[in-house]
């Protein structure tokens, strides 16, 4: 077979600088792209397109009251996601913030819960601290079994998100369940001092999404101004070269899991203080899986995860809307949220790397 009668194949070709502005247009290319795949999954299930994207992406910024509640989600959604891309930026995966978040909640709730009758403008701080280390407990088993066993961080951060989860129920069904609850698996009601003070007034966000916003400073300084996040970004990029230069692995896996752990403890915490009152069963609501997209969204950048929380938060908020005005099922929505990532996943793919037809015999050369 003769070179020009060779069939071309495409092949992908790592770009030397990727273009700025292509990194910056690809998060809003990739919602674009989600919901123009979503759009034709509406149209399968016989929904009204235009009804959901409204109720979706325009209604929680069409009035103060919803927006209040995007900024409500868009606190433990971004604290999470802040501390998962420090590890993802290292090349350590924690996948099982959600686990962390839950026992966040369950050591912040324990105070209330032993205490109920206790009083005192320290108790609320007290339940974020304890939850915070909550979290980085649950990671530090994760940390643990990568450094010492070599045990795959996503797996053995995932298994523990279930195993979490399973304490939960096993707390809310036996001993800390309400006596006057009903029968419903839930805690006591926390007293006044225990919940986290409302940060504007007539609404429900707290104090927590100023903790939220101060750990992104703290991120963007520690990522960018630190010689010790720059080791970190380095060990990701080149392992090999960072082995050389003496920067210590083991080091890095425990600091990525310890913070990760940490935010998704607080975050939790803060949940449980914040607009739930009580331990509830319902405290899972994915925040820990949302916020791996929201890291990604955002290009694991800090400033770039401040508005792609924004915008997940909000898809929350949409997504009830859609349920009760477009009778969206609720798999719709978190289709939707999966999408989104995948979607950037593509959109950054040719941010870095471009496309390029060779003939099949030289398709493998790079």
């Amino acid at each position: 077979m003769s070179a020009l009668s060779r069939p071309f194949l495409p092949v992908l070709v790592r770009r030397e600088h990727a273009s700025l502005t292509v990194k910056l247009v690809a998060p809003p290319m990739a919602l674009a792209l989600a919901t123009l795949l979503n759009l034709g999954l509406y149209l399968l299930m016989g929904r009204d397109p235009v009804a959901i994207f409204h109720a979706m992406l325009l209604e929680p910024f069409l009035s103060w009251a919803s927006f209040s509640e995007v900024l409500l989600k868009t606190g433990p959604l971004l604290l999470i996601a802040q501390a998962l891309a420090i590890g993802f930026r290292a090349k350590v995966f924690n996948i099982g913030a959600e686990g962390q978040f839950i026992l966040g909640a369950i050591f912040a709730s324990a105070i209330p819960v032993w205490f109920p009758q206790a009083t005192g403008q320290w108790i609320w701080p007290s339940m974020l601290f304890i939850g915070a280390l909550g979290g980085a407990l649950w990671a530090s088993l994760t940390a643990f079994w990568r450094v010492k066993l070599n045990a795959n961080e996503i797996l053995v951060s995932l298994m523990l998100a279930l195993v979490a989860a399973q304490l939960l129920n096993y707390l809310l069904l036996g001993p800390w369940k309400d006596p006057n609850g009903f029968n419903f698996p839930q805690s006591v009601m926390f007293q006044y001092d225990a919940m986290v003070p409302i940060l504007i007034p007539g609404t429900r966000v707290n104090v927590s999404l100023l903790v939220a916003c101060a750990f992104s400073l703290g991120a963007w300084v520690f990522m960018q101004r630190s010689f010790a996040g720059y080791k970190l970004q380095v060990g990701g990029l080149a392992p090999r070269a960072a082995g050389y230069a003496g920067f210590n692995e083991g080091r890095a896996i425990w600091l990525s899991l310890l913070v990760g752990g940490f935010a998704a403890g607080l975050a939790g915490a803060a949940e449980v203080a914040g607009p739930l009152g009580q331990l509830q069963r319902s405290i899972s609501t994915g925040y820990g899986y949302a916020a791996i997209i929201v890291a990604y969204l955002g290009g694991l950048h800090p400033v770039g995860i401040v508005l792609s929380a924004l915008l997940m938060a909000a898809l929350y908020i949409g997504g009830d809307n859609a349920m009760v005005s477009a009778n969206l099922p609720v798999a719709a929505v978190r289709v939707f949220q999966g999408s989104l990532l995948l979607a950037y996943l593509v959109a950054i793919a040719f941010v870095r790397y471009r496309l390029e037809w060779r003939h099949a015999a030289h398709a493998s050369t790079p």
